[in-house]
């Protein structure tokens, strides 16, 4: 009879432990849930007599940019927002795409076209409280894509844009596995979010960091 008891307490002692056991790892594993180590980026503001945008502080901005593919007598002044080096590292997109805002202050009409060398129609359209007048065009040549896409904000005056400008090349002509494709519609939300922060402004020309 002793021996049954013994055995008996010897059970009961080897389940509480397991069951304390268990607890414990669980309540541990609540408590060891790692937090997110995700830091948003660090943005800038740029600003003119005109306007403002918010864009990435490793974009590179160049504030002496102007565009001569539609008319390289008449180049339309802008300022151009460069992606930084680390996105199209091992993919197949360019580094000199980017994002830019240019103005055309003699411009009858604001339409997306008119920012385009191509024969193009403009697609008026409105994305939140903003009209665009928009045009696209694409082009190739060499194993070089490029496509661009200018959103010219209806009524503005001077008639000011944005422009997406995206140069990839031929994934087809790299050794598989040496490039990757890169991520368009990561690059479009991007370059949408710079769009978005665009304020039709008035004050000075200066360049600030936001807090």
């Amino acid at each position: 009879m002793a021996k049954y008891l013994i055995g008996a307490i010897g059970l009961v002692l080897i389940i509480g432990g397991g069951w304390y056991a268990w607890k414990s790892m669980r309540g541990d594993s609540m408590r060891l849930t790692p937090s997110s180590n995700v830091q948003e980026p660090q943005m800038r503001t740029y600003a003119t007599s005109t306007f403002s945008v918010t864009y990435p502080a490793d974009y590179t901005v160049n504030d002496s940019y102007m565009n001569d593919r539609v008319n390289p007598k008449k180049p339309i002044a802008g300022v151009k927002f460069t992606i930084p080096g680390s996105m199209a590292s091992g993919t197949n997109l360019s580094a000199d795409s980017g994002i830019s805002v240019e103005w055309l202050p003699r411009a009858k009409n604001c339409t997306g076209d008119i920012y385009l060398a191509d024969n193009v129609r403009s697609v008026t359209t409105t994305m939140g409280s903003t009209t665009y007048s928009v045009a696209t065009t694409t082009g190739a040549g060499a194993g070089n894509f490029y496509e661009e896409m200018v959103y010219a904000i209806s009524g503005s005056k001077p008639c000011t844009a944005v422009r997406y400008l995206i140069h990839s090349t031929n994934i087809g002509n790299y050794e598989p596995g040496t490039v990757r494709e890169f991520d368009r519609n990561a690059l479009i939300t991007a370059f949408d979010a710079i769009r978005n922060s665009l304020r039709l402004t008035a004050g000075t020309a200066r360049t600030t960091t936001t807090p």
